[in-house]
């Protein structure tokens, strides 16, 4: 990335510190003169001069990356101040189990469904009865097909 000076606009760093922007700014190639926000979201979580001691401090090929955090976890500051990111990922953390008991809760559902189909042993249901792929549940028993429209097929197709 070049430098912002190159283009006589000062980065948003320096546009923000209402300083020039020399050559060898070390704001520049992160925070561009396009995205203020960035960088004042960044200032004002951690300090113009922690964020400066950090970027010289991270290995150059690591500098993006670690810019990119910064603002991440800013934001999310700013939004949560007591929780941060820790907060988005303990909300995550919580949709992710609510999910997987539904979805064990589904499973539970399919092989009650299977035992009720008296042809196929309830063993079996997820490596005979349901097609992981097409989502279908096959069930040859009669009641399944009065159930189901003549086809044995909870999605309604043809066998």
């Amino acid at each position: 990335m070049a430098s912002s000076s190159s283009s006589n606009f000062p980065c948003a760093a320096c546009k923000f510190l209402r300083r020039k922007c020399m050559s060898d700014c070390t704001f520049a190639p992160y925070f561009p003169p396009e995205e203020p926000q960035k960088f004042f979201n960044v200032h004002k979580i951690f300090g113009a001069s922690n964020v400066s001691k950090l970027i010289n401090e991270v290995a150059p090929h690591q500098r993006q990356d670690a810019v990119n955090s910064l603002a991440y976890e800013a934001e999310a500051r700013l939004k949560d101040p007591v929780y941060g990111c820790v907060g988005a990922i303990s909300v995550l953390q919580a949709q992710v189990m609510r999910l997987q008991r539904e979805l064990d809760a589904i499973r539970a559902d399919l092989i009650r469904f299977a035992a009720a189909c008296n042809e196929m042993p309830p063993t079996t249901v997820g490596r005979t009865g349901f097609d992981h792929s097409a989502g279908n549940f096959y069930c040859p028993n009669s009641l399944c097909n009065e159930l189901y429209g003549g086809n044995g097929r909870s999605d309604g197709g043809s066998l």
